[in-house]
């Protein structure tokens, strides 16, 4: 057979393994997640949920790095946890940015879509973690800055979105609304990668060249700003200036 048609076949074994697993971890610690939630002390709800995902997260990624398709290099991140309330605003390439996030991080509220809130792979596990619904703004904001008082941390992406016009879209002033309110710094995050790979507008079941990796680097740390338009826009293009692609991976030659 084929050496091309070998390493389509891998890319596609890598893909749905992937895609399969990370239903199957979330779909079952959806059930447990649904039980605790009913019989643990609120107090003990939001750390657990939040250890729980950091936990599972990790596995996943670790478990894809052993398929030898994805090498992940999150070390960066580390340096944060014990940085108190901040918000982290990292880059927006693929789907799988905020399970690097949230993988390296134990005490982090993630503001989702509420459609995704009340999904039957996530719906259980965020709420169980209090993550934030971000179908009201008002009430987005009022959560976001209240739990950042309570001393966590805030995943928020900037662009809003995947990003589609590289190398980031326009950024949203809510970041900026937020770190105001709360009276917390801005930690941004540059996610690196050399492929499209669940980028927005890559097909959910379109395999990829493999291996895909993904560098995570700290950036400059703002301090929250008044004039939200003018903070946003100095936000932008500081990504926009800072952000570097990694090299596009080489596929074998059909002739070795």
């Amino acid at each position: 057979m084929p050496r091309r048609i070998l390493l389509a076949v891998y890319e596609y074994l890598v893909l749905l393994f992937g895609l399969g697993f990370l239903a199957y971890l979330c779909l079952l610690w959806s059930v447990f997640a649904v039980l605790l939630h009913r019989v643990l002390p609120e107090r003990w709800v939001r750390p657990l949920g939040r250890a729980a995902i950091m936990a599972g997260f990790r596995f996943y990624l670790a478990s894809l790095e052993l398929t030898r398709g994805f090498r992940f290099d999150l070390h960066a991140l580390d340096s944060l946890r014990e940085q108190g309330p901040l918000i982290i605003a990292p880059n927006h390439p693929s789907l799988l940015d905020a399970v690097m996030i949230l993988s390296r991080l134990p005490n982090v509220a993630c503001i989702l879509k509420a459609v995704l809130l009340d999904n039957i792979l996530f719906g259980a596990g965020s709420r169980l973690a209090h993550y934030i619904r971000n179908d009201s703004p008002r009430g987005m904001i009022r959560e976001a800055v209240e739990d950042l008082r309570r001393g966590s941390q805030l995943l928020l992406f900037p662009e809003g979105t995947r990003t589609t016009r590289m190398p980031v879209n326009a950024f949203k002033g809510g970041i900026s609304l937020i770190a105001a309110y709360a009276g917390v710094p801005i930690q941004t995050v540059f996610i690196e990668t050399n492929s499209a790979f669940l980028g927005k507008n890559w097909p959910l079941f379109r395999r990829a060249a493999l291996p895909i990796y993904y560098r995570v680097r700290l950036g400059r740390r703002f301090d929250p700003s008044g004039n939200t338009r003018l903070f946003t826009a100095e936000l932008e293009h500081y990504f926009a200036t800072e952000l570097r692609p990694l090299p596009a991976v080489a596929r074998p030659s059909q002739n070795t």
